[in-house]
């Protein structure tokens, strides 16, 4: 017994003197080197490669984890302790929340924190109209390429206070071209104006209820704004082939002395859509459209809204 005890002691010393003990690591398939040990190079792993003080830093982790095997290996066997840390930086999945301005629903700026967010957002919602500034929002973010992501934005975009200046002028025009409501997003036809709201002219003993637009016969005469046909036929009070439109909230237009008629009372209609055609039907004296705009019952001036 003591010769077996005394031969494993040689034994071992043997194996001291000749290796040492190391862990083998590796990432899936592929053996990436050797460190001396193991807790230790896993406190590493935490200090170096997932603990990130930065503040959009939502989450850090190893996509493929390390594996270690005991190891006994000449004292020559060198550990890469950096080597290894570096290799494993590529499978550290990094998520990043951040937050985005948005505007009417589309992402126009990233910023990093929900204070910075709320301060812009605050600054801008001071200078515009409640109309505009009601599509301004923040929304959280969630990426794993911030810098890329952030860059892209970067380059493509104008600032959100340039392009919520596009919006307040979108909706300024948009204001303009709207009557209780009603928005005129077209004009009924294309041509010249040959007669304006309240001219005095032979043809008739009072002043024009609406405006004349001059164009040849047949041109395609087109809804301003979206409603329903109220009436589709002919006029025996001068306005010859008559389409009247309600809009709603009493708001209704005219279309007179046209050649043809495309629609039937009753018919809904979106601005845009091609309702008669330019003629010269009842008392007119020339191809032209007459079109007027009625607020409950009282004609008002058109180009207030339309061809302003």
């Amino acid at each position: 017994m003591n010769i077996v005890v005394i031969a494993l002691f040689a034994i071992t010393m043997i194996a001291i003197a000749k290796y040492k003990p190391v862990y083998k690591v590796t990432l899936g398939d592929q053996e990436i080197g050797y460190v001396t040990n193991r807790f230790e190079f896993e406190k590493k792993i935490n200090n170096d490669l997932l603990e990130n003080d930065e503040e959009t830093v939502l989450s850090s982790e190893i996509e493929v984890k390390p594996q270690y095997e005991l190891k006994l290996v000449a004292h020559s066997t060198q550990t890469n302790e950096e080597e290894i840390l570096d290799t494993m930086e590529a499978s550290v999945k990094t998520i990043y929340k951040m937050y985005a301005i948005t505007l009417d629903g589309e992402i126009t700026e990233y910023v990093e924190t929900l204070e910075e967010a709320e301060i812009l957002v605050e600054t801008l919602k001071g200078q515009y109209i409640e109309e505009v500034t009601s599509k301004i929002g923040i929304t959280e973010v969630y990426t794993e390429n911030k810098e890329e992501q952030v860059t892209e934005y970067m380059l493509a975009k104008v600032s959100t206070g340039d392009l919520v200046r596009e919006v307040v002028q979108e909706e300024e025009e948009k204001q303009s071209h709207t009557l209780n409501g009603v928005y005129f997003a077209n004009k009924p036809v294309t041509g010249r104006i040959s007669s304006r709201f309240g001219s005095k002219e032979s043809i008739r003993t009072h002043t024009h209820k609406g405006i004349d637009i001059a164009a040849p016969n047949g041109t395609p005469i087109y809804a301003a704004a979206d409603g329903v046909i109220k009436s589709a036929g002919m006029n025996y009070g001068g306005y010859g082939n008559l389409v009247i439109i309600d809009h709603g909230n009493g708001i209704e237009t005219y279309y007179g002395h046209c050649s043809k008629i495309y629609v039937k009372a009753g018919q809904s209609v979106t601005a845009g859509t091609k309702i008669a055609a330019v003629g010269s039907t009842g008392r007119s004296t020339g191809n032209h459209l007459h079109f007027e705009i009625r607020q409950n019952g009282t004609q008002i001036n058109p180009q207030k809204y339309v061809y302003n």
